[in-house]
Parts: structure tokens; sequence; C-alpha cells
């Protein structure tokens, strides 16, 4: 997931939304009184299952929807602001920073907890033990490189910060550690796992970001406005389907393994159980979790990040009735 690293793509949103279509655009309504229209999503991984399934849902209720996968949020908020999607899911970074240019999209549910945890080397406890050590980071730009300068800017006295390295995904990332060739990076819970079940060395927790930076939440779903308003009704069964969806795989980790064998067939990981219990044990699954206090902490990190302009609030980025309709 990455911040601020495409701006240039995304002024072109400013221009498409005063031209994206008013009237339906977004989404046909069908001589049955069903809907048609578009779902994207980018690179689906674990995260992404729960919302095939409740897209699954919808159709069995009748409705058309289309799925799109994608390489990056960028293009989801291009299609967005255009009409081409009616609703997408991934990093809320792009998401604000589209609004901020006057996008027309909200956030209306959410992705997953913030799931990221800094791990480090034997003896790596704090953020001062980092000092002028090799720092994995997936890009500059990344959401989690961006949690953990905030922490490092917090928690490191005296100007002390690790060398930052650049190196991949959390799960290169995580090879690079057990090599040797970082002490401490972030990762996601997939990888976290497996860090843990590689028995070759002892790896600590230094820091989580889900209790450390509790109101940032850095994935979301969000929709095209005129969707929301336009086809309330069809917005409203998607969201209530997803929260259904997290409320099964919560009363059950088994069935989070079973989405994953049904929607990424080609996904396999070796600890998939132990990735599905960490998942629900941790409480990550809640499509319902947003609330006006915890997207305004998500907004006032990013402003914080650099990501976007202090000044931003809640109302203005995400409508929050769906969730609580949901409910």
């Amino acid at each position: 997931m990455h911040v601020g690293t495409h701006l240039k793509r995304l002024i072109a949103v400013a221009a498409v939304t005063a031209v994206t279509a008013c009237g339906g655009g977004v989404a046909t309504t069908n001589p049955d009184g069903t809907r048609s229209f578009t779902v994207a999503v980018i690179e689906p991984d674990i995260t992404t299952v729960p919302i095939l399934a409740a897209v699954d849902d919808l159709r069995q209720a009748g409705h058309k929807v289309e799925i799109v996968e994608l390489a990056e949020p960028e293009l989801a908020m291009e299609g967005l602001a255009r009409g081409d999607y009616a609703i997408s899911a991934e990093a809320t970074s792009p998401a604000l920073i589209a609004i901020e240019q006057n996008a027309p999209i909200k956030i209306i549910a959410d992705v997953i907890g913030n799931q990221w945890a800094v791990y480090g080397k034997p003896g790596i406890s704090t953020c001062d033990d980092l000092d002028g050590r090799p720092f994995g980071i997936f890009s500059e730009g990344a959401v989690a490189t961006a949690m953990a300068k905030d922490w490092v800017r917090a928690q490191c006295k005296g100007g002390r910060q690790p060398e930052y390295l650049t190196i991949g995904g959390s799960d290169v990332r995580a090879q690079a550690l057990l090599a040797g060739e970082i002490d401490a990076t972030p990762l996601e819970v997939s990888d976290v796992v497996a860090l843990e079940s590689s028995g070759k060395s002892k790896f600590s927790q230094v820091v989580d970001f889900g209790k450390s930076l509790p109101d940032l939440h850095p994935q979301t779903v969000y929709a095209n406005t005129e969707f929301l308003t336009e086809h309330r009704e069809v917005a409203q069964e998607f969201i209530t389907a997803l929260v259904r969806r997290h409320a099964a795989i919560n009363a059950d980790a088994k069935y989070l393994v079973d989405l994953v064998a049904k929607y990424l067939p080609e996904e396999k990981p070796a600890d998939m159980a132990k990735i599905a219990e960490r998942y629900v044990s941790s409480g990550l699954f809640n499509a319902g979790a947003l609330t006006e206090a915890n997207v305004q902490g998500t907004i006032d990190f990013f402003a914080r990040a650099g990501v976007i302009k202090p000044g931003m609030k809640a109302k203005d980025v995400a409508d929050l009735s769906f969730i609580q309709a949901a409910k």
C-alpha cells in the first residue's frame, strides 16, 4: 500500500470529476429492478475474500456485478471518479488524496484493521535499539513506512533513527530478516506467522501499530457518491452482506480458510489455518468498525505524514450510515 507516490496521476481525478456523468452512469437498473455495476479490487489477497463473497451474495439476489482486478488503488480512484466502478476497496490514503481533489468518493466501511507490527532480531526491543541499524521498508511511500517513521519520530530519543533500506513486499522483508540482511521491519499478519513458524531464530515484536495507532484504518471500502445516492438500496445490501461475512469469519476461523480456498485457489500457504486464527483472535475483520472518531484519527495520521493537507473532516470523506444500518 502506497501513500503519496502517484500524485501526478491523481491530478487527473479532479479533471474527470467535472465530467462524471449524472443520472446513473455508474450503475444501471434492470427491468426486474436489479442493478448492474462493477466492483474494482486491487490484487486480491486474504483481506479481499470477504468482499468477493459479499459480491456473490448480491449476485445470488439477482444483481449483475462484475469484478475488475487492478494493479494499484490509484487506478480504482480514477475509475470511481469517472463512474466506471461503483465500489472499490484497499488503501485508504489514495481515497483521501482523491477526495481532497474533490473526487466523488466516500469511504463506507472497513476492509481490515491495522494489522502491521514491527519485528526485530534478538536484542532489539525499543526504537533506540534501532539507531543506525538496517530497517527494511517496501518503499518511501508505503503506509507501513509512514507508520514506522511516525513511531521513530515519537519514540527514538535524541534524533536516533534506523537506516532505512528499500527491499520489497512484507514476505520479502520477512525473508530478509531471517537471512540477517536487516535487523527489523514492519510485517503483515501472514508473514509474522511464517516468521514464527520458521524455527530458525527467535524474533520479537518491537511495536504493534494496531495498538500504538488504534484510530488508524489503513484499508477501507469506498464508493462513487452517485452510486450511493442513486442506488442506495443495493449499496446497503452490499455493506450488510460484508458485515455478515466478517461476522461469520469471527465466529469460526475455518470459515476464512474456506473463503480463501474458494476465491484464491492458487494461494495455498502452509500456515493458512494459523493465519486465519491470528486474524480472528486479533479482531481484524470488522467491516463496521469505522466511527467518526477513528475516521478523523485516520485523516489526522495521513495529514501528519504529509500525505494530505490538514483540515479535512470525517464528514467530508465518509458516509457511515451504511454500516450503522447493517448492525
